[in-house]
């Protein structure tokens, strides 16, 4: 029945998924935590780059931006991401490609929970002489993360399903495999189902998990 996955590293192709996916995660949290500062800073310089920057990428087709990485970066500048092997370049730039997009997100869905927490707290820990950026990291963030793990957890999900974008510039995840065997084999339901089947194992644990730890650390109020 699954004679047409012969030959085929199926497995292979989802865990380069899961590597993009881990990847481009963490670097998406940590730039989109820093672009929520910047857009809630006093400074009007940074409060306004973080504005900009959210408001034009997020209308940009993540392609659009994953090509440009390729066909940018690497192809018209020269940007080698620390290694001369093609694989390994198409892969750190999909990762810097899909940090970049979904940083956007990140940050939006992280200033909403620093909405949340209430403006008493911040003016009670700059009156006690904390700086702006001791307030954030001491006190606001702890609670803003905790807040948004159910809108995070979506990000998550989507990014896991965006790295497909990844095969534009050829790196061999699973919607690159997908289309090899399309093209070879006969079998284009049953291909379609299985790698269908593959994203719904990898995402809906991952939503379930977290759905689950949103309501366990929800903050009181």
């Amino acid at each position: 029945m699954f004679d047409f996955l012969e030959g085929y590293d199926v497995l292979g192709a989802f865990w380069t998924t899961v590597q993009l996916t881990v990847f481009s995660g963490v670097g998406s949290l940590v730039w989109g935590i820093l672009l929520a500062g910047m857009r809630v800073s006093p400074v009007p310089l940074m409060r306004g780059f973080g504005t900009a920057y959210v408001n034009i990428v997020r209308n940009i087709p993540l392609t659009i931006i994953i090509l440009f990485t390729s066909l940018g970066l690497a192809d018209i500048f020269g940007v080698t991401m620390g290694d001369e092997d093609f694989k390994i370049q198409g892969f750190r730039l999909a990762v810097l490609g899909l940090v970049a997009y979904t940083a956007a997100f990140v940050c939006e869905a992280i200033r909403s929970g620093i909405n949340t927490v209430p403006l008493g707290q911040a003016e009670a820990a700059r009156a006690i002489g904390l700086s702006f950026s001791q307030t954030l990291r001491l006190i606001v963030l702890p609670q803003a993360l905790r807040s948004v793990i159910g809108p995070l957890a979506n990000v998550l999900i989507a990014l896991t399903k965006n790295t497909t974008v990844a095969a534009a510039i050829g790196v061999a995840e699973a919607a690159t495999l997908m289309k090899k065997m399309i093209e070879n084999e006969a079998q284009t339901v049953a291909i379609g189902a299985v790698f269908a089947l593959g994203f719904v194992v990898l995402t809906l644990p991952t939503g379930l998990l977290l759905g689950w730890l949103s309501k366990r650390l929800a903050v009181k109020r």
